[in-house]
């Protein structure tokens, strides 16, 4: 597999982790900001990640460089990043398309039809399909990666809003929030079956590396329900704190950790008994959580809200289940994900306009990449990309 530094070819997606939109609001406080851009060169630095932004524009990230904004809508909403590198897929919410970006060239192709409203997207383990979910159209598109061409609509629940694969590929779960579902979807015939109901108002997904148990945060009753996925039956609820929103599980499988966005804690949750462990103090409104690749530390963004946004990042060690001092970042830290390598975590502030980066050996962030546009979710390169 060949990568290119501009030109050559980059990114994994992550088998059991749920890509999905960020909603958010408010309006940037750096909006005379000059965005950073360096040439597109074949000395230039690997992309690292990328950026989707409200704007309608991709802003890829080479280490701590913003490059030139990638057109690709109006309203992006997602994006997701197919296993062998090669494309990035962003939604965008306003258009009802998904847009696919040759990361060789950073070139938008011709956008593919889904539904209303795409709201999240995966990619399956062996890159052959991406499904996204329609949260206006009660359905998920899955779309065939090798011609971008999108396949018959999948209806589902009502509102999905969420959307997870088992590591093996076989299973999509589709999170829908009004009719509180989760729809499993085979992968090998692109069928639905028998929704499986969880509690009001479920929010997003993540499901284990073995591949045994997806975990569902259910904002409105203050749980977290575990689905068994070899007989896609739900269990005990599990009782967490006010408002559970973010998700997110140890690669070593042991822990999932839940953002409690109402009462500014993070839950552990032991993944062999479904007990909750003792709440973690965050900072304002848990919003999005990632983990480094040994399973040591989870990083949580506080996102704060409208009136009274917030501008930190928690890490917490999972040894010990105990916060560390909070990072400073910029206002309204959304999305976050961590590099394969483990080193760097990358921070998307909404409200600044600007990402983060932060050296997760000393917890330090770094001056921020100046995006100039309301960024939103964020996707990292792998690994034989980064090199």
């Amino acid at each position: 597999m060949i990568c290119l530094r501009l030109a050559r070819t980059l990114g994994p997606a992550v088998a059991g982790i749920a890509f999905t939109s960020l909603s958010l609001s408010g309006a940037a406080n750096a909006a005379t900001a000059r965005t950073q851009t360096v040439p597109i060169s074949a000395t230039a630095r690997p992309v690292t990640a990328y950026i989707a932004s409200t704007s309608g524009v991709v802003i890829p990230i080479r280490g701590t460089t913003a490059g030139a904004p990638i057109q690709t809508g109006s309203n992006t909403r997602a994006i997701a990043i197919t296993p062998n590198g090669k494309t990035a897929y962003v939604l965008d919410g306003d258009a009802g398309t998904v847009t696919p970006i040759n990361t060789a060239t950073n070139i938008a192709g011709r956008p593919i039809k889904s539904g209303n409203f795409p709201q999240a997207i995966v990619i399956t383990p062996n890159g052959k399909t991406a499904y996204v979910a329609n949260y206006d159209s009660n359905t998920v598109t899955p779309i065939n990666t090798a011609t971008n061409t999108a396949g018959r609509p999948i209806e589902v629940g009502d509102g999905p809003n969420s959307i997870a694969i088992t590591p093996n590929g076989k299973t999509v779960y589709v999170v829908s929030l009004f009719s509180a579902t989760v729809t499993p979807i085979d992968t090998a015939t692109n069928t639905a079956d028998r929704p499986i109901e969880v509690a009001a108002e479920p929010g997003l997904i993540a499901i284990t590396p073995n591949g045994k148990t997806a975990y569902v945060t259910n904002n409105a009753e203050n749980t977290v329900t575990p689905i068994d996925t070899a007989t896609n039956t739900a269990g005990p609820l599990i009782t967490v704190g006010h408002f559970p929103y973010a998700i997110a599980i140890t690669p070593n499988g042991k822990t999932a950790y839940v953002g409690n966005n109402g009462s500014y804690t993070v839950t552990p949750i032991n993944t062999a008994t479904n007990t909750p462990g003792a709440p973690i103090r965050t900072g304002i409104s848990p919003f999005a959580i990632a983990i480094t690749p040994n399973s040591k530390t989870a990083y949580v963004t506080n996102n704060g809200f409208y009136m009274q946004p917030s501008d930190t990042v928690t890490p917490i060690d999972t040894t010990t289940n105990t916060a560390g001092r909070p990072i400073k970042t910029g206002a309204g830290p959304a999305d976050i994900a961590i590099t394969p390598d483990g080193k760097t975590a990358y921070v998307v502030n909404y409200l600044a306009a600007t990402v983060s980066s932060i050296d997760t050996a000393t917890n330090t962030a770094g001056p921020p990449i100046v995006s100039n546009f309301l960024a939103a979710a964020i996707a990292v390169m792998p690994r034989h990309c980064q090199r």
